[in-house]
């Protein structure tokens, strides 16, 4: 059973985000950059299906510039056995990135799709939905256990309800959520490891597809800043505080 799964790169989630003077986007230089959390959990689950014998190959997709390898190759020393990298400078959209996993799927024909649920930069929660929607089969969002088994996917996801639990056939997509695992360290033998595995660099053009640029990016502002606490005397105080300053009460 083959497993894709796509992997995205992001400014790292412990970097305090800088805008650009002029609000045109993200200011992006000397940040540090890392694979999006939710992309590591799913390699993370991939793996653990292959180590289990369900998954016999991993492979490990990102759209981006030269510089998604680093992501990639520390997807390959978590565990993934090779990398397919769609080279552009620009910035594709939740449907640019569904359809350029269709069209590598034309190729791979994987069984298994995994893919984290969103991306902490863009926060859309798109391309999975998409992604299932463009190749018609079954698709399971915010899995928090998956388990594999006789050409069938059991997947519980996380409802606002609670718990629900869906099987469906093989092929199909899996979005990951928060607590479907802990993604392991990438110990170093294994990082030096992930050098040697093969990673195909692929351009739009040999894929046939080109950015739809659907999505323009306005401006970024950055949040308003936090207002100073005080501190309050007694409780009729902070009532007081509460009734006429904040009028909560």
């Amino acid at each position: 059973m083959k497993a894709i799964v796509a992997v995205k790169r992001v400014i790292d989630y412990n970097v305090k985000v800088r805008v650009k003077a002029d609000n045109s986007d993200v200011d992006l230089a000397n940040t540090k950059m890392s694979i999006n959390p939710f992309c590591e959990i799913a390699v993370e689950e991939a793996v653990r299906l292959k180590e289990a014998g369900t998954v016999s190959e991993i492979v490990v997709v990102s759209v981006g510039p030269k510089a998604v390898q680093e992501q990639m190759r520390y997807a390959m020393a978590l565990g993934a056995d090779r990398g397919i990298q769609v080279e552009t400078e620009a910035s594709p959209s939740s449907l640019d990135v569904a359809r350029l996993l269709a069209k590598i799927n034309e190729e791979e024909q994987a069984d298994l799709f995994i893919l984290g649920k969103q991306a902490i930069d863009s926060d859309n929660n798109q391309t999975g939905q998409m992604l299932a929607a463009l190749l018609d089969i079954p698709q399971a969002t915010f899995a928090s256990e998956v388990k594999i088994a006789d050409g069938k996917a059991e997947v519980t996801r996380e409802v606002d309800g609670g718990l629900v639990t869906l099987e469906m056939d093989l092929p199909a997509v899996i979005t990951t959520d928060l607590r479907l695992n802990e993604p392991r360290f990438a110990a170093l033998p294994k990082i030096m490891q992930a050098k040697r595995k093969p990673l195909a660099v692929k351009t739009l053009e040999e894929l046939g597809v080109s950015l739809s640029n659907s999505i323009e990016l306005l401006a970024v502002e950055s949040p308003a800043e936090r207002q100073a606490g005080i501190k309050v005397g007694s409780v009729d105080e902070l009532l007081d505080k509460l009734r006429n300053d904040a009028q909560v009460l």
